[in-house]
């Protein structure tokens, strides 16, 4: 595939979920710069904001298996993962696949189930196999995680640790929309009842395995310039040296972080990277690997701010 096929596609995509979902335009971006550059993305939001019919009208439209588990307190790991159980009538154990077992899995209020049952993501998000019983299980090489998790509520929750949460590429802060965006979803949904599906607005598969494959092979072979490396490296550790961090961003972040700008300039028709591609992307990117110094949080910054003016201060190549 080409770049300028893989700039069509990703408008084709956009353009079906932009029939159903209003006013996330960006985190549909970030969307496909995860799915085509092998990423998982985070989105935070209070409830009603259409963080799990966003899931669903993007899996329809880019062609994938769709799979949902809504995270409790009493979930277990063999819930997710899925389990041996013996057969009777052959004397034999069977492979019962959990919902880990999909292609897009919308892991939603991932806030609200113990570490334990977090930690079963880990291995299927970061190596894209499931081991159960001592047995590998190989996930499909488009698998993607989109989990949701609610910013407001901070009792029966149990937060994401730190190596989980530099798992994920992106973290998306989903707001409420403007005034125009809420009176057009009023207008649409307000003489509906129950979930809305993707079908019922007209959201239409653009892709399949083939062509998803195929433009992530065309971005991994992006062009990323010494030049532009160097500012991604310069960039991630300047969040270890200023005192405004307390924890700064790993060398996983920087890995990732170029592998993001290789998909949002072929999303954007371009075969080479750019600065404005890396600052585009850097504060998702950042934002949950970092941790602010108690001196921060006394002075009321925010983990934004702390990254955009790293961002300003260290040098762009011209």
């Amino acid at each position: 595939m080409k770049i300028d096929e893989v700039k069509t596609l990703g408008d084709a995509i956009r353009g079906e979920v932009g029939k159903a979902v209003v006013g996330l335009d960006d985190a549909v971006e970030l969307m496909l710069v995860a799915l085509f550059a092998s990423g998982h993305i985070l989105l935070e939001g209070p409830p009603g904001t259409a963080k799990t019919f966003l899931a669903q009208c993007f899996a329809r439209a880019a062609g994938l298996d769709y799979g949902r588990i809504q995270f409790t307190p009493d979930l277990l790991p063999g819930d997710i993962l899925g389990s041996n159980l013996f057969n009777f009538q052959t004397s034999a154990f069977t492979l019962t696949r959990g919902p880990i077992f999909t292609e897009l899995l919308l892991a939603d209020e991932i806030n609200r189930t113990p570490p334990k049952t977090q930690a079963a993501l880990l291995e299927a998000m970061q190596e894209r196999t499931v081991t159960i019983d001592g047995v590998d299980h190989q996930l499909s090489d488009r698998f993607m995680v989109v989990a949701t998790q609610n910013p407001i509520e901070n009792q029966g929750v149990y937060p994401l640790p730190e190596a989980q949460l530099d798992r994920f590429l992106f973290k998306y802060e989903v707001g409420y929309p403007s005034a125009d965006e809420e009176r057009k979803i009023v207008t649409a949904m307000g003489n509906r009842f129950g979930m809305p599906r993707p079908e019922e607005w007209g959201v239409t598969r653009v892709a399949d395995a083939t062509t998803i494959r195929a433009a992530a092979d065309a971005v991994s072979a992006n062009r990323l310039a010494d030049e532009v490396t160097d500012y991604v490296v310069r960039l991630v550790r300047a969040t270890r040296s200023t005192g405004d961090l307390q924890i700064g961003a790993s060398p996983r972040a920087g890995a990732t972080l170029a592998a993001a700008a290789r998909a949002r300039a072929a999303l954007d028709g371009r075969d080479f990277v750019l600065p404005d591609d890396v600052k585009q992307l850097a504060p998702a990117a950042l934002r949950h690997r970092v941790i602010l110094s108690p001196a921060a949080e006394i002075d009321g910054r925010s983990v934004d701010a702390v990254i955009g003016a790293l961002i300003e201060q260290v040098e762009a190549p011209r």
